[in-house]
């Protein structure tokens, strides 16, 4: 039994790390699925090296409790949504890293399309605009259960809707300037441009002043140089007559 105050890790460091192929490996996995470091990565790992051990630990005992901890460990894994129902133990020892992966939140919020990116997407539940069941999640890694994958949605308490996307806010300003120039006529654009013109040219006078009241104010202000000092010898004093 471990101290209640000190939590153990729920991972464990590959024992290979400066290993090239590995390195390139988990920089793609990252980037697919806008993971924070490779931490979450080794996290992941031990879920799944947990539910192979106990898979092969169940399949070679044959006692009553044996069987029912098979039963519970599959159910398990079904309603996570890591194995399909009907499964067999051995098909746990298939279980892959992507398995796992696929299940977070953060992936599940991404092909939704509530967010453009995947990593849009873990600023989304970082940020708590997302919700479960009406309920904030801000846990990027939160294992979805499979009777909760209907229930993700915008958090109704944050200001963030799926009309209020500011992707598709975006969008649709593009769309409106994209009408507005299309609606234009050549002479009015042609206006337009000498407007922007003059413009550019007011700006470019007022920064040229405003450069030269800088070098005089300097000029002004700079302290007065010492005078250099000369080598005149004082005239004798005339003699007393």
């Amino acid at each position: 039994m471990g101290s209640p105050k000190k939590s153990r890790k729920q991972y464990r460091k590959p024992l290979v790390i400066w290993d090239e192929n590995l390195i390139a490996e988990q920089k793609k996995i990252l980037r697919e699925y806008g993971l924070k470091n490779k931490m979450e990565i080794w996290r992941s790992e031990g879920l799944v090296k947990k539910a192979r051990d106990q898979a092969k630990n169940l399949i070679a005992t044959y006692t009553p409790q044996a069987e029912k901890e098979k039963v519970q460990l599959i159910n398990k894994l079904v309603r996570l949504g890591f194995l399909k129902p009907g499964t067999k133990l051995n098909d746990i020892l298939a279980l892959s890293l992507k398995d796992i992966l696929e299940r977070r939140l953060q992936t599940m919020v991404f092909k939704r399309g509530y967010a453009k990116t995947v990593k849009q997407a873990r600023q989304f539940i970082v940020h708590g605009h997302v919700s479960i069941s009406e309920e904030k999640m801000n846990v990027p890694s939160f294992i979805v259960p499979v009777d909760l994958e209907n229930k993700i949605s915008f958090n109704p308490a944050s200001k963030l809707s799926e009309e209020q996307h500011p992707e598709r806010i975006k969008e649709a300003s593009r769309k409106e300037k994209k009408k507005i120039e299309k609606n234009l006529d050549e002479a009015d654009i042609f206006a337009m441009d000498k407007v922007v013109e003059k413009i550019e040219e007011e700006k470019s006078e007022k920064t040229k002043k405003v450069a030269v009241k800088k070098i005089q104010e300097n000029v002004e202000n700079k302290p007065p140089e010492e005078t250099k000092k000369r080598g005149v010898k004082d005239k004798p004093a005339g003699k007393a007559k």
